[in-house]
């Protein structure tokens, strides 16, 4: 009897959750938020544990992976190009950030948000064709903005929209069913 519990232990985590179809039951709805600020040295760190966190209690297993390199792209590209409007003149003022996860049926939207209004430089694909690029597949990615094609690529949509009071935030749009019957499917 130990012998077959344990092995239904040690397979567990093969098995496919039960799949919930969010799109049949509007309670399962969530959204949180939650706001760092890019002077912290863990803040990439934190955002990642954060969404890997919330997502793991939304039972949402099969979101996590992209979600968190997506949220860790974004809260890098603030941390490391954002500069606040309104504190230009002000050397080692603090840049907020705004980290935003909402669920609706089978969607899960990622957003952050700054203090710049500048738009983010969202990538038009690639340059170079694969078959002109052969070995040398480095030449397919553009000097900058390689972030935001790991989230292009990653994600069903990206876009980005001003906030009021100046700044602007960064949306991807993950469709949960897609990621669900890539992991389980």
């Amino acid at each position: 009897m130990e012998t077959q519990q344990s092995k239904r232990l040690a397979n567990a985590s093969e098995v496919p959750p039960p799949r919930r179809r969010s799109a049949h039951d509007p309670s399962t709805g969530h959204f949180r938020a939650l706001t760092l600020f890019a002077e912290s040295p863990d803040c990439v760190k934190a955002t990642r544990d954060l969404v890997r966190s919330y997502l793991e209690t939304w039972k949402l297993p099969h979101a996590v992976d992209d979600s968190v390199l997506i949220v860790s792209e974004l809260v890098g590209n603030v941390v490391h190009h954002a500069v606040p409007d309104q504190r230009l003149t002000l050397p080692g003022a603090a840049r907020r950030i705004d980290v935003s996860l909402m669920t609706y049926p089978e969607l899960l939207i990622i957003g952050v948000g700054d203090e710049d209004s500048t738009p983010p430089e969202l990538a038009a694909g690639e340059f170079i064709s694969p078959e002109l690029a052969g070995d040398f597949s480095e030449a397919l990615l553009p000097d900058r903005g390689r972030g935001l094609l790991i989230v292009q690529r990653l994600a069903d949509a990206v876009w980005w929209s001003p906030r009021s009071g100046g700044g602007k935030h960064v949306w991807a749009r993950l469709d949960l069913e897609r990621l669900w019957s890539e992991r389980w499917g």
